[in-house]
C-alpha cells in the first residue's frame, strides 16, 4: 500500500438479537445473538497479522462487541452509528415490507419518519473518514455505513452480518468483500425484494 493511499477494512457487526426476530435496530442498541458472537470471533483469524494506522467503531455495543471479539478495542465514535430509523426502529421488516420499504431498500434517497436521510448517514460518516491519515484503518460498523461509502464504487448492496468489505478510499476503488460462507444475502433484505423470477 502506497504511503498517501487511505484504505477503509470495515466489519458489518454480528447478526444481533433484533436481527434474528427480523426487527430494524438502526440506534436501538440490541446485543449480538449467539450466531453473531460466532460470527465475530471468526473474523479474528481473518484480522490477525493485519497492521492498522487506526480501530474505530460505531459506539453502539454491537460493534463495540463485535470489535472486542474480532480485534481488540476500538476507539467508539457515534459518527459510526447506522441511520437512525427514528420512529420504525424495533418494527419487523415484514411489518415494514411495503411503501418505504423499497426506498431502503434502494438505500439513496431514504428518509427514515421521525428520523436521519442516507445524506445525514453519508455526510457524518465521510467527515470521520475524512480525518483520517493515510493508512490502513479498521472500522467496525453497521450495514447502512458500508453501503452508504460503497454504493459508488461497486457494492451497491447490504452485506451479511459478519462480514468484512476492503475499500481504497483515495482511489474510490472495491478491494475485496468477504462474507460468512453460509450468508449470501441478509434475508430481512431479500424478503423486502420479493419473490425472484
Amino acid at each position: 500500500m502506497a504511503g498517501t493511499t487511505k484504505e477503509l477494512w470495515m466489519v458489518r457487526h454480528g447478526e444481533t438479537t433484533y436481527g434474528a426476530e427480523r426487527r430494524i435496530a438502526g440506534w436501538a442498541d440490541p446485543a449480538l445473538s449467539r450466531r453473531g458472537e460466532s460470527e465475530a470471533a471468526a473474523l479474528r483469524k481473518v484480522l490477525d497479522g493485519t497492521s492498522f494506522a487506526s480501530v474505530w467503531s460505531s459506539d453502539l455495543k454491537r460493534t463495540i462487541t463485535t470489535a472486542k471479539l474480532a480485534w481488540g478495542d476500538a476507539r467508539p465514535d457515534q459518527r459510526l452509528r447506522e441511520i437512525c430509523f427514528g420512529d420504525i426502529e424495533g418494527m419487523s421488516y415484514d411489518a415494514f415490507a411495503t411503501g418505504d420499504g423499497r426506498a431502503l431498500l434502494e438505500f439513496r434517497s431514504f428518509a427514515a419518519p421521525g428520523g436521519e436521510s442516507v445524506e445525514d448517514v453519508r455526510r457524518r460518516v465521510v467527515e470521520l473518514v475524512d480525518e483520517l491519515p493515510a493508512g490502513r484503518h479498521l472500522l467496525f460498523v453497521h450495514g447502512g455505513v458500508i453501503r452508504v461509502l460503497t454504493q459508488d464504487i461497486g457494492l451497491d448492496r447490504f452485506v451479511a452480518t459478519g462480514s468484512l468489505v476492503g475499500i481504497d478510499w483515495t482511489n474510490m476503488r472495491l478491494l475485496f468483500v468477504r462474507e460468512p460462507a453460509d450468508a449470501s444475502r441478509i434475508p430481512e433484505i431479500q424478503d423486502l425484494e420479493g419473490p425472484t423470477s
